[in-house]
Formats: structure tokens, sequence, C-alpha cells
């Protein structure tokens, strides 16, 4: 077992919020957030339901077209509106605002509807206005909602975060069409008919409004989520055609426009056939109790609504994961082409059939289609991403509306919205745009597939998200043609990661076409998954003489995946005429499954190539034992020779044989690969071999790592070990000891943590030290940096103007620069790491404009509570100023030189080796007291040149006790300091050690 420290548990995570999957201090803001949405979505589903009725009143169905064909400028106009506004407000303000007018106009439809305007105007008049307002401020208002809810998610929410967040704040929309759609017929039964729709609006608005104070609340609570400053209006011109879309990405991205243009399309069109047939069937939804259309709207969206929840909640995911998105996708206008088949036909009532489609597309289109698109931006790249879906969602869908409206306004003049012939032709129709809507689905797939392959490496999908027969076909392609061996490589490895177990089926039949260096990589993919039925192609290589790389590898292959295969023919591959990679692969395979003659015969070619003049011998014949697998009796013969070869004059051997050590796990070795650790030549191989090993050597490692006596470098790789085995356990090591560190070494932790492959590290620290212990690390950052700079501005006196002091103040300036490096480090467990990554590297620029842009990127990125702190550390360049934007943080009171000193050695554990020593040298020159724990602390520093400055501050300050400190350095390993020692010693007349049953140091009043 490998002891770790123990960690609070997950920061006293309630067993709610894991049951939730929210992780702790995300349970508030999700809450706040679904309130907001459930509150806003319940007062436009009440709106919708009131101005459906009255619409189909006033208007009918055949009006529709027209209040699509205006929405979509209003569209336009109000997402114009949402960005100029960005320009002029911060962007907690625009939320709030937005959140206001779209409820502003209600009151004023609900005095209109009550005949409040109608004495001034003429009451047919305003009532015609109003109905025709509400109807196309509907429209507008849920894309506006949508919008300002995912605008505010993404502010208050990382991009960790929002993926186990925004499926529960969503589902608000579809908690409002339960509760709103039940609810809104008992509603209407408490009011007049006459006055009930204008009383319902009204509280519509109290439900927005209410949605909007929340909204205000969580802009002020979280304030620092929201940039301060406003959106500059900078010139993307440059950007824009640098970013410019190209070849398949321009192909992809253009069929994905046409796929939310069309689903935006078949949304409207169910509606309009939907609306027309509630319409012409209204007696249908007076047998449902009170006799109007907005109580049948409201139990059908209460019913909708609790199956998307059920499908949201259960089997959203499921499908999606099980069924594939692409598959999933198609279902919609698979159920499109059927029930309007079925209306064509007459097999069931038009009415029933539409009612059906509406329900089974709407319970797919808020649940399958909202839940792939992050999956569907996947494969565009980080910077063209959150563009290209703005473009999406305001460009196309506004556009697809306005045709959609154009060209049902065309079939209402015409005369084609009736019954009959005429109906059967508009849902013809349907039919057309969903059959065009399933081919788009198969281009897309297409599309998202050799984009994937082009990237390889990029994508992290199941075998549902991929087709593996066009995986397949389009991996043979890229292989056949002309083209660097590289793209080809990349191209292996990325069909090895996806479906690996067949990899055989594409690879096999390709063998002779591929180029050497290729035909090793085929084969070496293919025995991962050794199949007997790709032996024929593997066989045929072999009789066509190929590279003996190629040779040794298909050797390998042929005698580990065929069962009938006589190891007595490998016997002919041991003879000197073959390539010495040859005989050594032939010998680890007879010494697998040989005789004990034919193994005899092995060990001998082996033992002739250890002990070969030549290099490259020796070399393959060190590889060739980590092939023999581990069986006791090789790590037995190979036990004499394992300190011959790791004092071979040659690197590569001593490598080599490291490598076979781990590949036998001869663990009466172990210590060789621990010692390589130790020597540059040999760091890398010894760090290779012993991540090989896995957990098995945790323990040793750690050993290392945590043993402060050891050179910094080696515990270095050490930890660079544990991070690259990448276990639970592992990580767990590295976590424990992430909280115990400071300094380069948490610095060191930070980096091996982020660099752990698919964000493990990441996601293991968020789990276990949650976003409030993150953020208990970076505060612990800002606190040190107050410290630092209180302390470089108490030395600042006169008095104490001395080289020591430059010293100490030069090392100080050192520590912030450190700290700043350890906050960006910590921000990436948090945000973004693309988005911080581009922060810091305009920190480290000396142009004024780059770090006012870093600051920028910041500040629209951080929530932390400390984000004024932050960003005011980063902004200035005095060490004053800096202090006072940490004043919330770090209280400034002066000191006197000689207490700031003291404080700053309370710190040593924080404070650079360096810096401590600089302490000791000034408080030498000064003639200052400091504290006996400092000194007694100091003396078993790990450094030298801190021990050498802690004793000359003896010798100084305290000379009649430093004969007793110098007993306990008569074995010291450090040169300088045993110089020093010596030279002492001899001043003081010292030649042996003074007897002394103990020797304790300082305990005197005043140095404790």
């Amino acid at each position: 077992m490998v002891s770790t420290n123990q960690a609070p548990d997950k920061s006293g995570e309630s067993p709610f919020l894991r049951w939730i999957n929210l992780r702790s201090g995300e349970g508030d803001r999700t809450f706040w957030m679904f309130a907001f949405y459930t509150f806003t979505s319940t007062g436009l589903i009440w709106l919708e339901a009131c101005s459906v009725e009255m619409f189909l009143a006033q208007f009918g169905a055949a009006n529709l077209p027209l209040i699509y064909i205006v929405s979509a400028a209003l569209k336009i106009g109000l997402g114009w509106l949402y960005s100029e506004l960005q320009r002029y407000l911060p962007l907690r303000a625009v939320i709030v605002t937005i959140a206001l007018l779209l409820a502003s106009p209600l009151p004023f439809f609900s005095v209109g509807l009550s005949g409040g305007f109608g004495e001034q105007f003429g009451q047919f008049y305003v009532l015609q206005v109003v109905v025709f307002g509400m109807q196309l401020w509907l429209e507008a208002s849920h894309v506006l909602n949508d919008l300002n809810a995912s605008i505010t998610a993404n502010q208050l929410f990382n991009i960790r975060e929002i993926k186990r967040t925004y499926p529960l704040i969503s589902s608000g929309i579809l908690v409002a069409d339960v509760v709103g759609g039940f609810s809104l017929p008992f509603v209407l039964g408490l009011f007049p008919r006459d006055v009930a729709v204008s009383q319902v609006l009204l509280i519509a608005f109290g439900f927005m409004l209410s949605g909007a104070v929340i909204l205000w609340g969580l802009s002020h609570l979280y304030q620092q989520a929201f940039p301060e400053v406003r959106r500059r209006r900078d010139d993307t011109t440059a950007e824009n055609s640098a970013t410019r879309l190209q070849g398949q990405m321009q192909r992809y991205m253009s069929l994905l426009q046409i796929f939310f243009a069309l689903a935006q399309v078949f949304l409207l069109l169910i509606e309009f056939q939907f609306l027309t047939q509630l319409g012409q069937h209204s007696e249908i939804s007076s047998q449902l109790g009170k006799g109007d259309i907005a109580g049948f709207l409201g139990i059908f969206n209460g019913a909708m609504g609790i199956c998307e929840l059920i499908m949201q909640w259960s089997f959203s995911s499921r499908v999606l994961d099980r069924v594939g998105v692409f598959r999933s996708l198609m279902l919609m206008p698979l159920i499109i082409i059927g029930f309007t088949g079925v209306s064509i036909t007459g097999v069931s009532p038009v009415f029933v059939s539409i009612l059906v489609m509406r329900f089974l597309y709407e319970l797919l289109h808020y649940t399958l289609l909202t839940g792939s698109v992050p999956f569907l931006f996947y494969s565009v790249p980080d910077y063209l991403r959150n563009r290209e879906q703005a473009r999406v969602r305001g460009i196309a869908e506004p556009i697809s509306t306005a045709l959609t409206g154009l060209m049902l306004l065309g079939l209402v003049k015409l005369g084609l919205n009736g019954m009959g012939a005429a109906e059967k032709l508009s849902l013809g129709i349907m039919i057309v745009f969903a059959i065009g809507w399933l081919i788009t689905i198969v281009f897309l797939k297409k599309e998202y597939l050799n984009l994937l392959v082009l990237n390889a490496g990029r994508g992290q999908l199941s075998t549902s998200d991929v087709d593996m027969k066009a995986l397949r076909q389009r991996t043979i392609e890229t292989l056949e043609k002309p083209g660097a061996d590289e793209d080809k490589r990349a191209c292996i490895d990325f069909l090895s990661d996806i479906d690996g177990k067949n990899a055989g089926e594409v690879l096999a039949p390709l063998l002779s076409k591929l180029t050497p260096e290729l035909q090793h990589k085929s084969i070496e993919v293919m025995l991962n998954h050794p199949n007997p039925a790709f032996l024929n192609p593997v066989k045929s290589l072999c009789s066509q003489r190929p590279a003996p790389e190629v040779m040794a590898v298909a050797l390998r292959y042929i005698w580990l995946t065929e069962e009938t295969a006589s190891i007595s023919e490998l016997r002919h591959y041991l003879k000197p005429n073959h390539p010495s990679i040859v005989r050594a692969t032939a010998a680890s395979l007879i010494l697998r499954q040989g005789t004990i003659s034919e193994k005899a015969e092995a060990t001998y070619v082996l033992q002739a190539m250890l002990k070969h003049k030549q290099t490259q011998e020796r070399v393959i014949g060190c590889r060739a034992l980590g092939g023999a697998v581990h069986l006791q009796g090789l790590r037995l013969w190979l036990k004499p020779y394992v300190a011959d070869l790791l004092k071979d004059p040659s690197i590569e051997v001593k490598c080599a044989t490291l490598e076979a050590i781990s590949a036998t796990r001869s663990e009466e070795f172990y210590r060789y690969l621990l010692s390589g650790l130790y020597v540059r030549p040999t760091r890398e191989a010894a760090k290779s071999a012993l991540v090989r090993l896995g957990n098995e050597v945790l323990p040793k490692l750690i050993w290392i790592a945590d043993d402060i006596d050891r050179p910094p470098l080696v515990r270095s790789e050490a930890f660079s070990a544990i991070g690259q085995i990448g276990t639970p356990e592992a990580i767990e090591l590295l976590i424990s000891r992430l909280l115990t560190s400071w300094g380069t070494t948490r610095r060191l932790l930070l980096r091996i943590l982020l660099k752990i492959p698919n964000e493990k590290g990441i996601e293991a620290v968020s789990e276990r030290l949650g976003r409030q212990g993150i953020e208990e690390l970076i505060d612990q950052e800002l606190m040190f940096m107050g410290q630092v700079y209180a302390a470089s501005m108490d030395l600042i006196l006169e008095r104490v103007r001395c080289d020591e002091t430059v010293l100490l103040r030069s090392a100080l300036e050192t520590l912030p620069t450190d700290s700043i490096e350890r906050l960006f480090l910590l921000m990436k467990f948090l945000y973004p790491i693309g988005s911080i990554r581009v922060a810091e590297f305009n920190f480290q620029s000396d142009s004024r404009s780059a770090i006012a842009q870093g600051l920028e990127i910041l500040d629209s990125t951080l929530d932390i509570g400390n984000k004024r702190a932050l960003l005011g550390v980063l902004d200035h360049e005095l060490s004053m100023d800096k202090l006072q934007s940490l004043s919330s943080v770090v209280s400034y009171t002066p000191m006197q030189p000689n207490e700031r000193l003291n404080q700053l050695l309370e710190l040593r554990h924080f404070i650079s080796d360096w810096a401590l020593a600089c302490c000791f040298h000034l408080a030498r020159r000064a003639r200052w007291d400091l504290s006996g724990d400092a000194i007694r602390s100091s003396l078993r520093h790990p450094r030298g040149y801190v021990r050498e400055a802690v004793l000359s501050y003896i010798a100084k300050q305290y000379p009649q006790q430093l004969g007793r400190v110098l007993q306990k350095f008569q074995d010291e390993h450090d040169p300088i300091v045993s110089k020093q020692v010596k030279h002492m010693m001899q001043a003081l007349g010292m030649t042996s050690p003074e007897p002394s049953s103990k020797v304790v140091f300082f305990q005197r009043p005043g140095l404790n």
C-alpha cells in the first residue's frame, strides 16, 4: 500500500450534490440559474398560450407566415441590440436589462386586451395591433431568453462546470412546461372569461419580473464573474482573414448551417400545421374543460413537459451514447416522413397525426438535438467554435425563419392551406424537406468523420459516434493515396485508438503497399489485438524479404498468433547470416515457448550478442531480453550480466539494459532504475522504464520524491514519473503532495497534473479539492505575495542600506513572479486552458497594450472571489500599488526592518532557498536577533548555501554557542560548508568534538 495524506472529503460536498452530479460550490449558482430560467420560461409559456388563442381568433393560422417573416427581422435586430449594449454597459447590466425588456410589453398587452386604449384609438384596431404584437414578441422572446440564459451560465460557470450544471439549468424550461402548462387552465378559471387572458398576462409579467430580480441578485452576488469593462470595438478584420474557413472545414460548416436551418424550418412548419388544424378543430379543445384553446395548449405543453423531463433526465444521454449522435438525429426527419405520409394517405385523421408528430418532434428537438449541439461543434477548432455557433443562432436560424414564412405566405396566397388536395401538397413539401434533411445528416456525418481522420488524435469518441465502415474506408483511401508518412502514421494511430480491435481488417491488406516504416507501425498496431485471420498478408510480407525491423516484428506477429506455428522453424533465424534484430527476435520468442534444448540455443545466441564487440549488437541483445517476458529463469540468467551491462561504455547499452529490467519485471534490479535517475544520460530511459512498471514502483518513487535531502532534479524526475504513470493511485499521490508543498515543488506538481492525458489530472483535482479548494490555493498565493510586497516596502529604509539588503530585495523580487506563474497554472484547473494560456502569453510581453488585452481576457474569464485583487496585482507596476490592490487579502501595517525580517523567516517554508539565505546574511550584517526556531530549522536545511549563511550569522551574533553548533557538522557533505566548518573550528582552536550527551541550541530567553 502507498500511504497518502488524507484530504477533506471533497471539501464538504453533500451527498445530494453528488447525486445530481454537482461539486461543492456549484449548488447555489445552479439553483438560482434554474430558478431564473424556470420563472422566465413560465411567463413566456403563459404568454404563448394566450397569444396563440387570441391570434387564431383574430387572424387565423393563415397569417402566421407573416409573423415568421417579421419576427426574423426582429430577432436579428434584438441580437444586434444585445451586442451593442455590451459596448456601452457592463455585461451584468446587459443581462438584467434584457430580462426586463422581455417582460416590459406584457402590462401593455394586458391593458390593450382589456380595452384600456379603446377610447383613444378604437377598440377593434387596438385589439388587432395588440394581438399581432403579442405573437411577434413571443417569437423573438424565446430566442432572446435562451441567449440570455446561456451567456449568463457561461459567465457563472467554467467550461468543466457547465457540462454538469447546464443540463439542470436548461431543464428549467421543461419544468415550466409542466407547472405552467397544467396550472394555466386552473388560473384561467379564476377570472371571468372576458378578462381571463389579460389577467393571466399580468401574472406572467410577475413571473418574468421575478426572473429578472433573481438575475439581478445573481449578477451582484457573483459580480466577480462578470467583466466590469465594456466590450471593446476591436478591428477583427485581420483575425477573421487569418481564421477563414477553408476546404473540408468550410464544407462541414456549410452543412452544419443547413442542418440547423432545417431544424428551425421544421419547428415552424410543424407549428403552422398544428395551429392550422387546431384552429379548424377548436371544438376538440372544448371537451377539455374550459372551452378555450389556451387551456388546451396548457395541458398539451404540460404533458409534453413531463415527457421531456423524463427523456432529459433518464434517456437522452443514454440514447446519444448507445445509438450514436447521428443515428439519433435521423429519428426526427424519419418521424416527419412517417406521420406526414400517414396524414396524406388518410390512414388516420390529419389532426391526430399532426398532434402526435408535433409531440414527438418537439420531444426529440428539445432533448436529443439540444444535447447534440456541443458534439456537432466538437470538430471545429476552439478559436472558431464560438463564432460559428453565434452565426448559426444569429444568422442561419432567423434567415431560415424568414424564408419559411415567405414560403408559407405564398402557399396561403395561392389557397394551398385548405383541406383536400391542397393540404396534401403542403404536406408533400414537408416530406421533400425531410428527405433533404436526412441527406444533410448523412453528409454531415461523413464530413465530421473526415475532419476527425485528418486531425487524428483530436477526437475522443466512442464507437457509437462514428460509422466504423466509413472510418475504415476513409483510412484505406488515406493510406493508398500519395502523401507524407507523418499524416499516414497519424491516421494509423487514430484508427488504433478508435477501432484498434478491428484495425487489422484495414491494415493487413495494405501491408505490401506501405513504406517500411509504416509496415512496422501497422504490424505493431495489429499486435495489440492479434488475429489469425490476418496471418497470410503478414506471411506474404515475410516472403518478400522486407527490412530487418519489419521482418522482426512480422516474426513476432506470426509466432504469437498462429497456434500451430512450430518454434523449431525459428531456429533457422538464429543463424549468423540473418540481421541481428531478426536473430534477437527469434531468440526471445524461443525463450518464451521453446523446449529446453531450443532455449539453450537461443540463450547462447543472446549471450554472444551481449558480449559482442559492436555496440549495436549489445543494444539489440538487451532489447530482446525485454521481449522474452518476465520469466523467473530468465531473470536468474540475466542476473550476472546486469552489473556488467550497466558499466558498458555505451549509453545505448545501459539504456537498453534498464528497459530489459523493466520489461522482465526483475524486482531485484529495480534499484538500478532508481539509480538511473541520478545520471543525465540514463535519466530518460530510467524514467520510461519506471513508468512502464506502473503502480508497482509508486512506493519507491514517492519515497525519493518526498526526500528533501535528495537533489531537486532527481525529486522532480520522480514526481514526473508518477505523473506519467497516470493511474488514479498515482494522481492521488500527486494531489496529496500538492496540498502540503510550496514554491518550485508546487509549481512542478501543477504542471505534471495539467499534462496528464485526457485531463485526468484536472478532473481529479476538481473532484478531490472542489472549486473551493482550488480557490483557497489561489488565495494562499495572493496572501504570500502581499507579505513579500510588505517586506520589500519595509526594507527600503536608508539605515539598512547595504549590499545584503540589495541581495535580499533582489531575491524577493523574483518571488511574486513565481507566484504569478503558479496562479496561472491554478487558473487552468478552473477555466479553459487556451484562454488562460493566451492571457499568460500577453503578460510576458513588454507591450502595455498586450498586457491590457491579457487583463481584459482574465476579466471576462475569471469569477473567483478575489478576482479584483488578482487583476490589480497584474495591472500595477509599483509594489505599493500592488499592496494596495491586495488590501482585501492582506492588511499592511508598517514594521521595523528587524521585525519584518523575523516575520519573513516565519514564512521560510514558502520563500525560496536563496531568499532565506539572504535573510541570514542581512541579519548578520545588521546584527539583528532572530528567532531560535528559524535558526534551528535552517541549520537542517537541505541546501548547503543556506546552512553556510546560518553558520556565518551564528559566528557573528552568537559566537559563544558556535562551538556546540559545529559539533553537528563534523560529517558535513557539502564541500563549501565543510570548508567553512573546518575554518571556524580552527579559529576556535577545536580539533575534536566536545563531549556532550545532547546538544540544544538557542534556548535562552529572547531567542525563541
